[in-house]
């Protein structure tokens, strides 16, 4: 890997910056002549306290209320260290997940810096097309027959009522024959997936199947049968770049995020010794009342 390459990597970042975070936090806590019991509120710690009033009251807070503010962060401070020197932090699963996540955070924000060529984005394109290939769409009308209201003539119906569209051709008003249904007579560019959800998936394999340009049928779905007139389909492409490049790079980088937080993770995961203890199998319930 090239040294240009390598000061790109994400997770080169984040090595360096938990070293200096380490450092910065020894120094802090146990560094040559530090007080251990030492509590120390910076002016940029008091500026951040009134940033955040201000914020939520819309206004400067008075001397007061800052003097208030500053105490509680004491507080907050004594109470969080007696806390960890007490473990009251150990077993606790709220605290260990924020934990978590806070760690997750940190490594989201150096994948965040990382900013990908346009090579890049072209190559997740090109291996994910099937995440951004646009649907096949269609635009066609239909003519609905209910079974319940046909009984054993509905096959007979539809075969006459085919005939009766044919000659008619393109120009015939769908929406005046056949029998009432709450959904549209007609639909312009309508994606397979949305047909799929209102006609059924059986509706929308046959769908494609059919020649544009004629009345056919009849097309079974949910609600009983339909004679249906495609005017367009329109076949499913995988569009170029720039026509997907926001939706490209948010995968790009979801991607790269999840890929660092696991290359970070199994970094750390090597400075640890993991054994587990397998539960002890389940006895069978049946024996159980048997024995008893």
């Amino acid at each position: 890997m090239s040294m240009k390459r390598l000061l790109k990597e994400p997770l080169l970042h984040f090595l360096v910056l938990g070293a200096a975070l380490f450092v910065a936090y020894n120094l802090m806590r146990g560094g040559a002549g530090a007080e251990p019991d030492t509590i120390a509120i910076t002016r940029g710690q008091i500026e951040n306290l009134a940033a955040g009033f201000a914020k939520s009251w819309l206004r400067p807070p008075t001397e007061e209320e800052l003097t208030g503010l500053v105490r509680d962060r004491v507080r907050e401070e004594v109470y969080y260290r007696e806390a960890l020197a007490l473990g009251l932090d150990k077993d606790d699963t709220v605290i260990r997940r924020r934990l978590r996540q806070k760690i997750e955070f940190v490594t989201e924000d150096v994948v965040a810096q990382a900013q990908p060529t346009e090579e890049e984005l072209n190559a997740y394109l090109q291996s994910h097309a099937d995440a951004f290939r646009t649907q096949q769409m269609y635009t066609f009308a239909h003519v609905y027959l209910n079974p319940e209201k046909h009984g054993p003539r509905l096959e007979r119906d539809a075969l006459q009522l085919l005939q009766q569209l044919n000659e008619s051709g393109s120009k015939v008003d769908a929406a005046e024959l056949g029998d009432p249904l709450m959904l549209e007579h007609g639909f312009a560019a309508e994606p397979a997936v949305e047909i799929a959800k209102q006609f059924g998936d059986t509706f929308e394999a046959k769908l494609a199947e059919l020649t544009p340009g004629r009345w056919q049928g009849p097309i079974p779905s949910g609600y009983g049968v339909h004679l249906v007139f495609v005017s367009e389909r329109t076949p499913g492409h995988l569009p170029v770049l720039a026509d997907v490049r926001d939706a490209v790079l948010r995968e790009w980088s979801n991607a790269r995020r999840q890929e660092t937080n696991e290359k970070f993770y199994q970094e750390l995961l090597k400075r640890y010794r993991v054994t587990i203890e397998q539960p002890q199998p389940v006895e069978d319930p049946k024996k159980l009342a048997v024995a008893k």
